[in-house]
């Protein structure tokens, strides 16, 4: 049964269900890992290196790679498990759901006035849980980019950008909604980075800002 069909056959996600997913994404997507690990790491508070961001990037510009790759793993983890917990109660229409919650929740979370990070781990973990396929090819598509460019910002664009077109390549038009969703909410997020990319003078991977 492909993903579509899954969603065919199940039944509509409703109000009190939707609130329940909405509110649970949220939480786990607000928990602010790179803080956490930073602090933990004895790194000090990874607001103030950087570029000021709490996600993988800027913890790797403290110059410890393992806080970075812990991070990036707790980062998607949680967008993953928003998705899988939802999915389970709430079938596919409810797992869509708390992935974008789950994004949001690490863009904005209530816990650090709303500034939060610029939410590409969370989107990862959210697409690899709700369509594996296709959230392989993001991890993928950003490996491939980061590795010639050595741009961490123009590999999660390229990444995004293409999530839609993976997920109507690898057989599902509504996780493609999905994919629509996340590119919109990553690229508002990255307008700076754009611009300096534009401008050349975005930091490459390891770099300081």
């Amino acid at each position: 049964m492909t993903a579509d069909a899954a969603l065919l056959a199940s039944a509509p996600i409703d109000l009190l269900g939707a609130f329940v997913v909405v509110a649970i994404g949220y939480v786990l997507g607000s928990v602010p890992f790179g803080l956490l690990v930073t602090r933990f790491a004895g790194l000090g508070d990874v607001r103030t290196i950087g570029s000021g961001n709490i996600g993988a990037t800027n913890v790797l510009r403290t110059g410890k790679k393992w806080a970075a790759a812990l991070t990036l793993l707790l980062d998607g983890g949680k967008g993953a498990a928003a998705v899988l917990f939802a999915h389970h109660f709430y079938g596919i229409e409810g797992a869509g759901l708390a992935g974008i919650s789950a994004l949001l929740g690490h863009i904005f979370p209530v816990w650090l006035r709303f500034k939060g990070g610029k939410g590409v781990a969370t989107s990862l973990g959210v697409m690899l849980a709700a369509f594996w396929p296709a959230g392989l090819a993001m991890v993928a598509t950003w490996l491939a980019t980061a590795f010639l460019s050595r741009y961490s910002s123009l590999s999660a664009l390229i990444a995004v950008l293409l999530a839609p077109f993976f997920c109507i390549l690898l057989g599902s038009l509504h996780y493609a909604l999905l994919g629509l969703a996340i590119t919109a909410i990553i690229f508002t997020t990255h307008r700076g980075n754009i611009d300096r990319l534009l401008r050349g003078v975005e930091p490459r991977i390891g770099e300081k800002k």
